[in-house]
C-alpha cells in the first residue's frame, strides 16, 4: 500500500492544476490518470482570460506563450442581415483581453512539467481508479489498476475526484446529481481554413441548422449542433447528406467539404448538464465536471473546473499539511464555487430553451426572421458586448493563485521564495503563507 496526503483522480485541467498547487504548498499529492498520455482529440481547448491570469500568477506565463495557441478576441454571429459581434473581449479589464485556444494535451503537458519540479508531486499515468477505500463512513484512499493489471491501494488523507462527468467514484461515494434536460448534441469535425475567412469564434444559427466555427489558424474546429438523439439519423443519411447540411447553412464552406472523407471523422459529444447536490463526503471531494457537467455553450467548462481547483487548494492545503481535512473544510469549497456554477448553468439552460431550441426547431423552408432582441441590442449598443465577454472569459467568481503557489517567471527552477515561508511540522512551506482572506 502506498501512502500520500492527497490523491487526485484524473489528469485533466482541474486535476493537474490542483496537483500543482498542492505540491507547491508542500502537500504530498499523487495524480492518477487512466490513459498513458494526454492525446485525445476534440477535448475542451479553451484557456480563458482568468485562467491566463492564473498562469501569470503561477509564473507559467512564459511557458504558456511557448505552447502553440491561437488567440480569440471576439465572438460573432452570422445573421441573414450581416455579422453581429456578441462578445468583445478587447473590452475586458486586465492584460488578457482574449481567450486562447490550445490543444489540451499541450496545456496538460505544460502543467505536468511544472508540477514535476515539486518534490512532493507524483503523476502516475496508465493508472485507473477502480474504487474507494473506506473505514466506516470515512474514505481513506483509493484502489487503482496499474498498467500491469494489478490492483493496488493508495492510502490518503483526502481523495479528490476530477475524473469527469462520467465519474464512477461519485456514485460509490453515495453522491447523486441533479440532471437538467438539454435539447442538443454536438458533432465535432475539422475543415480547412483559408486566408480571408472569418476570424475568432463564429456562430451561424437558424432555419433548422446551427453551427459554430472556432478559428484554429489553418483549420476550423467545427461544432455542428443537432437535436438530442439525432446522431443515429445523421449516420444513416450518410456523408453526402451531412456535407449538404453544412453547405446549406454556410454555402462558402461547400468547396472544402470534400476534405471530410468519412463520418468517422465526425465525433459525437453527447451534451449533458448536471450538478451534484453535495460535492463532498468524509474523506472525498469532487470538483470540475465530476461535480457539475457543463454544456459546451460558451466553452466555460474548463474555466470553471480550473477555478474549482484553485479554491480547493486554497482551502485544503493547510488542513492537509496538519492532518486529515474535515468534511466542513470540504464543504467550504462547494460553498465557494456553488454560486458561479449554478448561475452559469442557469444561463446555459436559458440559451438551450430559447435561442438554440428555436434555431434547431425552425423549418428550413421558412423565410428568415429578424435576429432576437438581445442580438439586435448588441448590434446597436457596442458597450453591451463587454457583459457577455466578461461572463465567458472571466466568470462570476474568478479565483487568484494562493500566496503559497505564486512564483516569479524568473524563477525557472520552481523554488519557493524562502523569505515568505518557514517550516511547519518539518515540512515546507510554512503556515505563514496560508493567510486566507475572509469569504
Amino acid at each position: 500500500m502506498r501512502t500520500t496526503d492527497c490523491v487526485v483522480i484524473g489528469g485533466g485541467p482541474a486535476g493537474m492544476v490542483l496537483g500543482l498547487l498542492l505540491a507547491r504548498a508542500g502537500v504530498e499529492v499523487t495524480v492518477v490518470e487512466k490513459h498513458g498520455d494526454f492525446l485525445r482529440d476534440f477535448r475542451g481547448d479553451t484557456v480563458h482570460a482568468s485562467t491566463l491570469r492564473l498562469l501569470d500568477e503561477l509564473g507559467l506565463g512564459p511557458a504558456f506563450e511557448a505552447v502553440p495557441h491561437r488567440l480569440v478576441e471576439r465572438f460573432q454571429l452570422l445573421t441573414d442581415s450581416g455579422p453581429v459581434v456578441l462578445a468583445d473581449l478587447r473590452r475586458l479589464p486586465g492584460p488578457h483581453k482574449h481567450i486562447a485556444f490550445v490543444p489540451q494535451w499541450d496545456f496538460l503537458d505544460m502543467l505536468a512539467a511544472s508540477a514535476s519540479r515539486e518534490p512532493t508531486f507524483e503523476l502516475r499515468m496508465s493508472t485507473e481508479a477502480v474504487g474507494l477505500v473506506r473505514r466506516g463512513r470515512q474514505v481513506t484512499g483509493v484502489r487503482v489498476r496499474e498498467a500491469d493489471g494489478r490492483v493496488r491501494e493508495i492510502a490518503a488523507r483526502l481523495v479528490v475526484g476530477c475524473d469527469g462527468r462520467d465519474s464512477r467514484l461519485r456514485e460509490q461515494a453515495g453522491l447523486r446529481a441533479r440532471s437538467f434536460g438539454v435539447p442538443l448534441d454536438v458533432l465535432w469535425f475539422r475543415l480547412p481554413r483559408r486566408p480571408g475567412d472569418v476570424e475568432g469564434a463564429t456562430g451561424r444559427f437558424g432555419r433548422g441548422r446551427a453551427m459554430v466555427l472556432i478559428d484554429r489558424g489553418d483549420y476550423f474546429q467545427c461544432a455542428f449542433l443537432i437535436r438530442k438523439g439525432e446522431h443515429d439519423r445523421v449516420l444513416a443519411e450518410g456523408l453526402p447528406a451531412f456535407r449538404g447540411r453544412v453547405s446549406d447553412l454556410l454555402p462558402w464552406l461547400a468547396d472544402r467539404m470534400d476534405s471530410l472523407t468519412s463520418l468517422e471523422e465526425v465525433r459525437l459529444l453527447s451534451v449533458r448538464l448536471d450538478r451534484l447536490r453535495t460535492w463532498e463526503a468524509p474523506g472525498v471531494l469532487f470538483i470540475g465536471d465530476a461535480a457539475h457537467a457543463m454544456s459546451p455553450v460558451g466553452g466555460v467548462g474548463i474555466n470553471l473546473a480550473v477555478q474549482d481547483a484553485v479554491a480547493a487548494a486554497r482551502y485544503l492545503a493547510a488542513p492537509l499539511l496538519t492532518g486529515r481535512p474535515r468534511t466542513a473544510d470540504l464543504r467550504r469549497v462547494r460553498r465557494r464555487r456553488w454560486l458561479p456554477t449554478a448561475v452559469t448553468q442557469g444561463m446555459q439552460r436559458a440559451l438551450h430553451a430559447g435561442f438554440l431550441q428555436d434555431a434547431l426547431d425552425s423549418d428550413p423552408r421558412a423565410p428568415s426572421t429578424p435576429p432576437p432582441l438581445l442580438v439586435r441590442a448588441l448590434r446597436r449598443f457596442p458597450l453591451l458586448r463587454a457583459v457577455p465577454a466578461y461572463l465567458v472569459a472571466v466568470g462570476l467568481v474568478p479565483e487568484h493563485a494562493p500566496p503559497f503557489a505564486r512564483r516569479s517567471p524568473a524563477r525557472r527552477d520552481g523554488a519557493v521564495d524562502r523569505t515568505a515561508t518557514r517550516p511547519v511540522n518539518g515540512r515546507r512551506p510554512g503556515w505563514s503563507v496560508f493567510r486566507f482572506p475572509r469569504r
